[in-house]
């Protein structure tokens, strides 16, 4: 995964309408820690020499600009998850709806499966930028691909970029139609552990790009 990828997803993370202002982030682990878009320039404007590789304890390794805010929670996952190479930050608007509820997602429909479990945890809120956020994130994202920040956004994780970006973009879908049950006054019907257990066997090789 090449600086090219990760600004060819943050471009489409920024069209597809998960981005506002440039919030979020995007990043993917490297031989020596891990490459992240910066803080504060549009991703229309990027270039590969605009991202910033950094350690996990947050030393610049390469790169001139400030990296993202948010490269603590970057770096506390990827110490935390031998299996994540990507992860993806976002404020997709009908999840960041739902964060700011601080309600996660319930096995309302069996794609919850996507993010690894029976739901998608709403993570306790922290001042973003800080180790208690991460701490946080780190302990929603348990045996999951995917969260909500209370009062923020999405983070979505993967063994690849293209893997990270299909969850993101389920969890917005899963958010939507969740949000419009709940509108509608219907009581949802949350699937079983049981059935879940089944539906997450069948999800194993479930979007491994």
């Amino acid at each position: 995964m090449s600086a090219r990828d990760i600004i060819a997803i943050a471009q489409e993370m920024s069209a597809a309408g998960f981005a506002p202002s440039k919030s979020g982030n995007v990043s993917t682990r490297t031989a020596k820690g891990f490459l992240i878009t910066p803080a504060g320039k549009p991703y229309e404007l990027l270039k590969p020499a605009d991202l910033v590789e950094l350690d996990q304890t947050g030393k610049v390794l390469r790169g001139k600009l400030r990296p993202s805010s948010e490269w603590r929670f970057h770096a506390s996952i990827y110490k935390a998850r031998a299996d994540v190479d990507a992860i993806i930050h976002n404020h997709s608007p009908r999840a960041t709806t739902l964060s700011c509820a601080r309600k996660g997602i319930p096995a309302f429909h069996y794609m919850i499966a996507i993010a690894g479990g029976d739901n998608i945890r709403c993570a306790p809120y922290a001042t973003f930028g800080t180790q208690e956020l991460a701490g946080h994130a780190v302990t929603a994202l348990d045996n999951r691909k995917a969260c909500l920040l209370a009062n923020h956004g999405v983070i979505a994780l993967g063994s690849s970029l293209n893997g990270a970006w299909s969850v993101a973009r389920e969890v917005e879908n899963l958010a939507g139609q969740y949000l419009d049950l709940l509108a509608s006054g219907l009581k949802p019907v949350i699937l079983s552990k049981a059935e879940m257990s089944r539906v997450l066997a069948k999800f194993r090789d479930y979007g491994r790009a």
